[in-house]
């Protein structure tokens, strides 16, 4: 619409009804007579209003969200912090579960054995740069521990105490180069010295260049002179390689020992020698062969087959 005089005049009337109705409107209160113009107004323009609300509600929404951010996040934060401590604490739980184990086996093959110990932990491996294999442990001549005195654990011989302090010990283990131990081989009574050789299998001289060796044999200490720095009876390792035998006086073979050198936790030092050498009694029980099933076939007869067997001629 043009801006002109007629203009001008005609948008000063609608104000001038506008007010006049506004008036009359506010007067009339609840009887007023423009009340049902505004219901039918409110009938017409509701449906709209009602889709604009629907449209302009999820950005309002987001709005919302955008503030409980966040509240949600301080949520989510508690949670990951939550489950970190239930795992920490699950973690706890299974090396205390490991650790009850390693005890248990360590008390049975005491007990097998008859030997007096004292139970330590680990607590540090010999310097890295050094060529020996050592470990410390957490006892020492506060709690009776004297050198040279065996250390074991559940499956076998760790090694022997070189260095004591008041609260800790050195122990050589028995993969370490410099350590030699008297061996018996189970059943044979065969002699021999095994030798460390680090992360290989022990090395084993034989006295006996003859002697019946075979894969899979079980080796235990042959024990001291007043049974030290080793007690009998402990066991070592099983062979799992034989030098062709070239007849020497002795004979090579390898064993690999029962402990895992690498793995070290809780052991125990022999603090009392058993009362007579205890032989195989500390060695686990071989496990049975398994038995090889026996198939039997059965041949049933056919029904139309003749009672002697022999087929009718055609």
């Amino acid at each position: 619409m043009r801006d002109t005089r007629e203009s001008r005049l005609l948008l000063v009337l609608l104000i001038a009804i506008a007010f006049a109705l506004i008036t009359v409107d506010i007067r009339g209160g609840e009887d007023s007579p423009v009340d049902g113009a505004r219901r039918g107004a409110a009938t017409v323009f509701g449906p709209i209003e009602d889709g604009v609300s629907t449209a302009v509600d999820p950005v309002g929404n987001a709005i919302q969200a955008v503030k409980d951010s966040g509240d949600r996040h301080d949520r989510v934060t508690q949670l990951e912090r939550a489950n970190a401590e239930l795992k920490a604490k699950l973690g706890s739980d299974d090396r205390n579960r490991s650790r009850s184990a390693q005890l248990d086996k360590m008390l049975k093959t005491a007990g097998a054995g008859q030997y007096g110990i004292k139970g330590a932990e680990v607590i540090a491996i010999g310097a890295a740069q050094g060529f020996s294999w050592t470990v410390t442990i957490d006892v020492g001549a506060n709690d009776g521990i004297k050198r040279d005195m065996t250390v074991l654990n559940g499956d076998g011989l760790v090694g022997r105490v070189t260095t004591v302090g008041p609260g800790t010990a050195t122990v050589l283990l028995a993969n370490d180069p410099d350590f030699t131990v008297g061996t018996r081989m189970e059943s044979t009574d065969e002699l021999g010295f095994a030798s460390g050789q680090g992360d290989r299998p022990l090395r084993v001289e034989l006295l006996n260049g003859k002697a019946k060796i075979k894969k899979g044999d079980r080796l235990v200490t042959f024990g001291s002179q007043a049974d030290k720095p080793f007690v009998p009876g402990v066991p070592v390792g099983l062979v799992s390689r034989v030098d062709p035998s070239g007849g020497d006086l002795t004979r090579t073979i390898y064993v690999t020992p029962f402990v895992s050198f690498s793995k070290l936790d809780i052991v125990g030092v022999v603090v009392q020698a058993p009362r007579k050498d205890p032989r195989d009694e500390v060695l686990p029980a071989k496990p049975k062969p398994t038995p090889t099933p026996t198939v039997t076939v059965t041949v049933t007869p056919s029904a139309n087959a003749p009672a002697d067997g022999l087929q009718q001629e055609q």
